[in-house]
């Protein structure tokens, strides 16, 4: 790979973030990586070093793929413009994109980002139930507009009056409700969200959703047991409020077994939202539901996207299902998934801080603990793992209700060889860190 000339040093590129960008303006490890180049499961920094991307879903069937760059190519030099004028574009997605959903999603509004997908939904659920309580886990992030914001416990806006929100306890296989693992788990789960709709009812606000991502990706990715959000499902529904899903971690193919997250959950979702992945790195968003729920949206508000939709966007979007479909990556997430899993579980078996291997298809990772008995959270320990493995030239991050599960989210463009050199750079970062610092 032919190096960029550096003009400016990595702390000068901060500085002038803070400059130009304003304050508090993140950044991903103690030692930021200026990224010039990616190619498959690969990016490159600006001195020519090069990464193994393991974290990043924006590229979901890898770095600058060739067929979706053509697709963008091709469609930005003959016509870019918005939905008010007619364009086949927006149809032929729509029709390959609510093929792989089950009746009766069937509808499509394109949004730009994942955050706008969810203030629709949301407003979808104002519409149909003519209230606007809403139910969100204590740990789940689902994007950051005003309204959507306020789904937040963890990172909370500061602005907005979010009273019309309530929250119920993230899932944790780890460390289950109650003490009790399967359905026992499922049942307690469902009564929190009883408990909070019935709360919302005796408000001025009544409830209108429950909002969840259906793999509880930003929770830690819980392993739960079949059927586990069906008795949550059978109550929201009972008490007239729309189940909402958001898909923009587990959807499109990455967890392997299932095109997305409420399938491998085994329900049918009354809205679904799609966001970072559904373009490969092309901003767009969109929203599935079915022909009764966007009749009530649509009646109810009048909503334009002007660049929602537009030509390149679709095309976009539409070459990154046929890359899906022609190179047979979701079964390729479910096969190198379940080989990286056990990889991580022979790390287990020697190295004590990990305390739980779980996950689907190309979304994995461990819970990293100080003891395995008590199951004490190790979540600076994780953080130090994190950094010490971009040092090494892997990028990987963290989450979870402590912040202690390794979050592992590749393009679906990685291979058991991928899996390989990720595992054995783990576990010398493993036997180099001290547990405790």
């Amino acid at each position: 790979m032919t190096t960029h000339p550096i003009s400016r040093t990595n702390e000068e590129l901060i500085a002038d973030r803070a400059r130009l960008l304003g304050p508090n303006v993140s950044t991903f490890y103690e030692e930021p990586v200026h990224l010039v180049k990616g190619d498959g499961v690969w990016v490159w920094d600006a001195a020519g070093r090069k990464y193994l991307d393991c974290y990043n879903n924006v590229p979901h069937v890898g770095h600058c793929h060739p067929k979706v760059v053509e697709a963008i190519c091709k469609q930005a030099s003959t016509l870019n413009t918005h939905t008010r004028y007619l364009h086949e574009g927006i149809l032929q997605y729509a029709d390959k994109l609510t093929a792989t959903f089950e009746d009766p999603l069937k509808t499509v509004i394109m949004t730009c980002t994942g955050s706008e997908a969810n203030d629709i939904a949301l407003r979808m659920a104002e519409a149909v139930t003519g209230k606007r309580g809403v139910i969100a886990t204590d740990h789940t992030y689902h994007g950051n507009t005003t309204m959507v914001a306020q789904l937040s416990a963890t990172n909370t806006p500061g602005t907005g009056v979010g009273g019309h929100v309530r929250f119920v306890p993230a899932p944790d296989s780890y460390r289950p409700l109650g003490g009790l693992g399967g359905m026992a788990h499922a049942q307690a789960f469902a009564a929190e969200v009883q408990a909070q709709i019935e709360a919302l009812e005796q408000t001025e606000h009544g409830f209108s959703a429950l909002i969840v991502c259906p793999y509880f990706a930003n929770e830690g990715f819980p392993d739960l047991c079949e059927g586990f959000l069906q008795p949550t499902a059978e109550i929201v529904r009972k008490a007239g409020g729309l189940l909402i899903a958001d898909e923009v971690q587990p959807g499109f193919g990455r967890i392997g077994t299932h095109m997305w997250g409420h399938q491998r959950a085994g329900i049918v979702p009354d809205v679904v939202t799609l966001g970072k992945p559904m373009g490969n790195g092309h901003p767009v968003g969109g929203v599935v539901t079915s022909m009764e729920v966007m009749s009530a949206f649509r009646t109810s508000f009048r909503y334009f996207n002007t660049f929602g939709g537009n030509p390149v966007s679709c095309a976009a979007a539409e070459a990154v299902l046929d890359v899906i479909e022609e190179e047979g990556l979701m079964e390729r997430a479910r096969d190198v998934g379940a080989y990286a899993r056990a990889g991580l579980e022979d790390l287990a078996s020697r190295h004590a801080c990990i305390g739980d291997v779980r996950g689907s298809g190309l979304f994995f990772g461990a819970e990293m603990v100080l003891d395995r008995q008590t199951k004490e959270p190790a979540t600076g320990f994780t953080k130090r793992i994190a950094n010490e493995m971009r040092r090494e030239g892997i990028l990987i991050n963290f989450l979870g209700i402590h912040y202690n599960v390794l979050k592992i989210r590749p393009s679906l463009q990685f291979r058991p060889e991928h899996a390989d050199i990720l595992l054995a750079t783990l576990e010398k970062v493993l036997c180099r860190l001290d547990l405790k610092p």
